[in-house]
């Protein structure tokens, strides 16, 4: 991983944790490149990746201020793993993996993709549990040409971080979609839909840094636990 991302990493863990408070400043540039022992130039890359997060604004004469940001549940923009959000937000969650099985592409997936149909992929299927209650059901493919072997028990903790630190490989960037849609009958096997008619979806077709798609994603939440907001900064053309 990049080291200006771990140094991102360190300082949004100190903003969400309280060791750097709202209106305060960060310490200085100077500062960060004898804390963190790189260059200027990495940890300006840092301090970017903080300003299009949310979590700071930079003046002028003074330096980067922490934001009185808002903790939310998931990020519309991003690609991040539920494993990281859960350590970020603290939640106290079970991952269960309830089907990995090797299957091919299908017409739909294909187009979807952009994959050869036919190629074999894994379905993965976890269910995510919170105080007792399955809320979240996560239906991935991953493409078998570049994951080739997927562990059960490394998919139960994060496959994101078995791809990155086992693999070595980078990725990069995600196109989302979110709609709310009815309940199916996989949902009410697999979730606590109680008396529920619909859950919220979350599509996501992401890809490497070489811009190779490796997967598809179809994350379904519960209505009533979760919301989706982003953190937005106006671009003047």
């Amino acid at each position: 991983m990049n080291k200006f991302h771990d140094i991102f990493l360190d300082l949004e863990k100190g903003i969400l944790e309280g060791e750097y408070k709202p209106g305060t400043l960060l310490p200085s540039e100077n500062q960060l490149v004898e804390k963190y022992s790189v260059s200027r130039e990495t940890i300006r890359k840092a301090l970017n990746l903080l300003i299009n997060a949310g979590y700071i604004q930079k003046q002028q004469g003074k330096g980067s201020i922490v934001l009185n940001y808002k903790k939310f549940s998931f990020p519309i923009s991003g690609v991040t793993s539920y494993k990281e959000l859960q350590q970020s937000q603290n939640m106290k969650s079970v991952t269960k993996v309830v089907e990995l099985k090797e299957q091919k592409v299908s017409p739909s997936l294909a187009r979807l993709t952009g994959w050869k149909e036919e190629a074999p992929v894994w379905r993965l299927v976890r269910q995510r549990e919170i105080n007792g209650e399955v809320v979240i059901l996560d239906i991935d493919y991953l493409l078998k040409e570049i994951v080739n072997e997927l562990p059960r028990e490394r998919a139960e903790d994060s496959i994101y971080d078995y791809m990155e630190n086992d693999l070595g490989l980078a990725i990069s960037y995600a196109q989302k979609e979110i709609t709310v849609d009815p309940i199916t009958e996989e949902d009410r096997q697999l979730m606590t839909v109680n008396e529920d008619t619909h859950v919220v979806v979350v599509r996501s077709v992401v890809c490497l840094e070489d811009t190779r798609c490796f997967e598809y994603t179809e994350s379904r939440h519960r209505l009533d636990k979760f919301k989706f907001v982003d953190f937005a900064r106006r671009r003047k053309g």
